[in-house]
């Protein structure tokens, strides 16, 4: 398989609005198969518009090795070259002492080449320097080429050209110019999540990529020819099961892996969408991902088959998971940072309270005797704006060796089969 890391010198520098734009691009003449690196929901949803396949996450503090390369492999099946984006700086990961979780480790597994972002705002020879670094600093990562973001102008370029042809023996892809209404647009908490409906928000940035060199660009990309496990990295089953989940903006963040170990199982996956007032579909289970349930709390509250739905079919014991929005969703009311309360679910006797950050962080729980869906050690991570205000005592199914959960390091509040958890597990992880 044909392939490339797309990596960043370090944060912010314009790596996904690039690596987006060259998907969107070269998915016109190409099957484009793209992953990103880590535990991140939203750039994902770009990758998959802009090429028409599903993103993946790769990480290997919750995914093992083995199994990463079968992800990749099974992912990329009729795909003509894999595009991965890298996360936060080329060489950042789960401490400074390793690679552990980082862009480099990835680009090691996989054995693609390495193609660095770097923001070239105000730098000449400095961008030199800053190459050589990061090209020596780990002689196992092979770092093939260099975009050059926020160039000024001929006489920015010329320089940078100048200082790189003197100093590094590195190709220059491409020198992106400042492109006004090229970026991705930000929102609450992040980037704007996006969806198939939203084409245009990247169709603009193939403009990025007109940039570039592109055939320097497919010459990486076809340099290497790694090979892949291509059977799919599931058990199966035959449970005859249905299972619902909701997808929309308030019910968007889901490992891909998770709905596809569902369908592996045997089960049904429906989707439905709570914000277009669609009714609880029944099912035997109900899957609520996390996303942006405060941004809609007054719509998502309106829906009351939705909210009473889930209630009476918790209470029916068919099984209800929700992952940190969908934790929300569950409790009885969310609390705005104004005081103002939505009406919810009411699985749980408790309030989702939107206060400050908590995370990103990687989870490691283990499940507790109260758990009634998942045994032994799972692998996630958390990432919320809220806290549960309880109203009584309540059990909990996960007890945490690292990350922070919900209380005195538990998580995973429990009411007869369901459970409601700020971790976003990857099924993949046991």
């Amino acid at each position: 398989m044909k392939g490339v890391v797309i990596a960043g010198a370090g944060s912010g520098v314009g790596k996904t609005s690039i690596a987006t734009g060259i998907m969107s691009s070269l998915s016109r003449r190409m099957e484009v198969q793209p992953f990103k690196v880590g535990p991140d929901f939203i750039d994902p949803m770009y990758h998959t518009v802009a090429t028409g396949r599903r993103s993946r996450n790769l990480d290997t503090f919750m995914v093992p090795e083995s199994r990463i390369r079968g992800v990749v492999g099974n992912a990329s099946k009729g795909a003509d070259i894999c595009i991965v984006e890298g996360v936060r700086g080329l060489y950042e990961g789960l401490s400074g002492a390793s690679d552990q979780c980082s862009t480099a480790e990835m680009a090691k597994i996989l054995r693609f080449p390495v193609v660095l972002v770097m923001d070239a705002r105000s730098l000449t020879r400095s961008a030199a320097a800053m190459i050589n670094g990061l090209v020596t600093f780990d002689p196992g990562v092979d770092v093939r080429g260099v975009i050059l973001n926020n160039v000024s102008g001929k006489q920015h370029e010329d320089k940078l050209r100048e200082a790189i042809g003197r100093y590094c023996d590195m190709d220059i892809v491409g020198v992106v110019r400042r492109h006004e209404g090229c970026e991705l647009k930000n929102r609450h908490l992040g980037l704007k999540t996006v969806d198939g409906s939203s084409a245009d928000d990247v169709k603009g940035l193939e403009a990025l990529a007109d940039d570039l060199d592109m055939d320097v660009f497919m010459g990486i990309c076809e340099s290497c020819d790694a090979e892949f496990p291509e059977e799919a990295p599931f058990v199966e089953h035959d449970c005859r099961a249905k299972a619902a989940v909701p997808m929309d903006d308030a019910y968007c963040f889901y490992y891909s892996e998770n709905l596809e170990c569902l369908e592996a199982a045997g089960m049904e996956v429906e989707t439905f969408s709570p914000l277009s007032g669609d009714p609880l579909p029944d099912a035997d289970m109900y899957y609520l991902g996390g996303g942006y349930p405060e941004l809609y709390a007054g719509r998502i509250s309106e829906n009351r088959d939705f909210l009473e739905g889930l209630k009476a079919a918790s209470d029916e014991g068919r099984p209800v998971l929700g992952e940190c929005g969908g934790l929300m969703t569950m409790c009885e009311s969310i609390v705005q940072k104004d005081g103002s309360r939505h009406k919810m679910a009411g699985i749980f006797d408790a309030e989702a309270v939107m206060c400050g950050r908590h995370g990103p962080k990687y989870v490691i729980a283990d499940s507790t005797s109260d758990n009634p869906l998942f045994k032994g050690m799972i692998r996630g991570h958390e990432f919320h704006y809220s806290e549960l205000s309880m109203k009584s005592e309540h059990r909990y199914g996960f007890r945490m060796e690292r990350g922070i959960g919900i209380k005195d390091g538990m998580d995973g509040l429990c009411a007869g089969n369901s459970i409601g958890c700020y971790v976003h597990q990857n099924a993949l992880s046991a």
